[in-house]
């Protein structure tokens, strides 16, 4: 059993949170923004609560971090009241936040000046891979610090693995980002033309789901995409947030991502038709609103 520190209890974090403290019989500390949240986790978990991430962090051997982005990253772990600033020499912080290899590298090389390790290990398998504690967790760090990390990390994953040195976890979830927004779009325009085409959709989906067209997305998003539900997760607004990420970093390393950059472009016409909220399989809605 660990002493752990969780900062960040959001549709990702709060179940997180709940899996180290139920599957590894960790000891937790919580800390968000919103003190209520805090306070039902404590409740619900049997945790403690702290008033910033600094205190959150105070005797911790491990502090897991789960926020929304860069800006809110360098908020909980920089400055007086920060996470770091709390931790003790040989502690862990492991950052589970979807954000860019830039600022993993900036707090990498800050929390290394204060003798704390610090992994970027962003997560995929949205609210429900959470929930059921089966995320996939891709990881830039130290070999060292990633060994004593792991098992605590197992408590909520399915799937963890190191893949190089700092900011490599992020640069990796840009990679399944980009992956997915090719992915889904085409999945939508799939389900449109079975449906412009008079086919049986199901039919078809349930045989070319067989072959080579399967992916997750088909599994788990066709039927909901053809009956036009958009409440499954991973909201459009969380995706352009981070296709921004992966197109400012393609800009700074030249690489091309035309494909991305449009379906970008299409989420930001799910934005204006008031989806701001859907999941990211609400592209079909696009093609469907005339």
């Amino acid at each position: 059993m660990a002493k752990i520190a969780f900062i960040g209890l959001g549709v990702m974090g709060y179940p997180m949170a709940g899996h180290l403290k139920a599957k590894g019989g960790h000891e937790l500390t919580v800390y968000n923004r919103t003190p209520a949240k805090a306070e039902k986790w404590a409740k619900e978990h049997g945790g403690r609560t702290a008033p910033t991430p600094a205190k959150a962090a105070e005797g911790a051997e491990f502090v897991f971090c789960c926020v929304g982005n860069d800006d809110d990253l360098r908020s909980v772990t920089l400055g007086e009241d920060g996470a770091f600033a709390g931790m003790s020499s040989g502690a862990i912080f492991i950052d589970n936040t979807t954000a860019s290899a830039t600022v993993a590298n900036e707090l990498y090389e800050a929390a290394k000046a204060k003798g704390i390790g610090f992994l970027d290990g962003p997560v995929s398998g949205g609210q429900a891979g959470a929930e059921n504690g089966v995320l996939t967790v891709m990881v830039g760090g130290d070999q060292d610090v990633f060994d004593k990390a792991e098992p605590v990390i197992d408590c909520f994953a399915r799937s963890v693995r190191l893949i190089g040195p700092s900011g490599a976890g992020q640069l990796t979830k840009m990679v399944n980002q980009i992956c997915i927004a090719g992915l889904v779009q085409g999945l939508s325009e799939g389900v449109h033309f079975a449906k412009k085409a008079g086919l049986d959709v199901p039919t078809v989906f349930d045989v070319i789901s067989k072959g080579a067209a399967q992916s997750w997305q088909m599994e788990n998003r066709w039927e909901t995409m053809n009956a036009g539900k958009f409440d499954y997760g991973f909201a459009v607004d969380w995706m352009r947030k981070d296709l921004a990420i992966c197109l400012a970093q393609a800009r700074g390393i030249h690489a091309h991502l035309p494909v991305t950059a449009l379906v970008d472009q299409f989420y930001s016409e799910v934005q204006k038709m008031g989806g701001n909220r859907w999941d990211t399989s609400s592209l079909v809605a696009r093609l469907e609103r005339d």
